[in-house]
């Protein structure tokens, strides 16, 4: 598969945080098949890299992901219709919809849009969302994977799947349960009613709603500040949070026990408890 070009997706790395930016305004960064494949590689490479302690996902212009863009082509990951992005008369999977075989469909999510949303739920680092507008179909699941969400107030989710007589993709049926309950998200999942901003905020869906002018300080001032933090721990906190839910007691004290064992061989849990000890301000550095 073809790379994005650089300036569909734009990357920087500022202050120890990698900026991860859609940057297709003309069609509401529907998200292309080179597109998902750049950003899968930069979350990658953002867990890899000691220089990297927090990701801002963030997108240029009016909207923040208006689901898959399927004009460019089959096999982009995601079935057709999941976001404003894709155009009428896509099929899912290679050739035709009368060539498709059982599985063609199954794989294409799993290798797609199932990887895009499980890349950002297992990047190693913090991953804070700067949702700037409209973010429909995987575009709502790839914000609603990061870990924290800062809204611009004209920023809107919408489920649109079911309005087209589709199955959510991407961890829809698997995110929004966790973040709302099992009756909200399916309210959202079934009418596809767009959610405003300050709606989405008095949910839970979204951590903050700020004027559309300061989304990207607002964004970088919470960045920052968990790219100064102990980034081993919060790499195992991410973990232990994002897998409390799919575990019995049990497990997850077990995960939790196991992941303090790991924290303390790190420099930052010495340095944390050497600064409390000493009565002064830790200085981590992500080791």
């Amino acid at each position: 598969m073809a790379s994005a070009p650089e300036d569909e997706v734009l990357h920087r790395t500022e202050n120890g945080v990698s900026w991860i930016t859609l940057n297709r305004p003309e069609a509401m960064n529907a998200v292309t098949p080179a597109q998902r494949e750049r950003v899968i590689a930069l979350l990658a490479g953002a867990s890899a890299d000691p220089a990297v302690r927090a990701v801002v996902l963030t997108a240029t212009g009016k909207g923040f992901c208006a689901g898959a863009d399927l004009r460019g082509g089959t096999g982009t990951g995601t079935a057709p219709g999941s976001g404003s992005g894709s155009g009428p008369g896509n099929s899912p999977g290679p050739g035709p919809a009368g060539d498709r075989v059982a599985g063609d469909v199954a794989r294409m999510i799993r290798l797609g849009a199932q990887r895009l949303i499980t890349a950002v739920l297992d990047c190693e680092k913090p991953v804070v969302a700067a949702v700037n507008g409209t973010a429909a179909g995987i575009g709502a699941h790839l914000a609603l994977a990061c870990d924290l969400v800062v809204a611009a107030e004209g920023a809107r989710f919408i489920e649109v799947f079911l309005r087209r007589g589709l199955v959510p993709d991407g961890g829809g049926a698997y995110l929004l349960p966790r973040l709302l309950g099992p009756q909200k998200a399916k309210e959202l999942m079934f009418f596809g009613d767009a959610v405003p901003a300050a709606e989405a905020e008095r949910l839970g869906l979204v951590n903050r709603v700020v004027p559309a002018e300061e989304l990207q300080a607002a964004a970088r001032e919470w960045a920052e500040r968990l790219a100064q933090g102990p980034t081993r721990a919060l790499a195992l906190t991410k973990q232990l949070v994002n897998a409390s839910l799919d575990g019995d007691r049990a497990a997850a004290l077990a995960a939790e026990a196991t992941a303090q064992e790991i924290n303390m061989t790190t420099a930052d849990a010495n340095e944390g408890v050497a600064s409390f000890v000493e009565r002064r301000t830790p200085k981590y550095l992500g080791r």
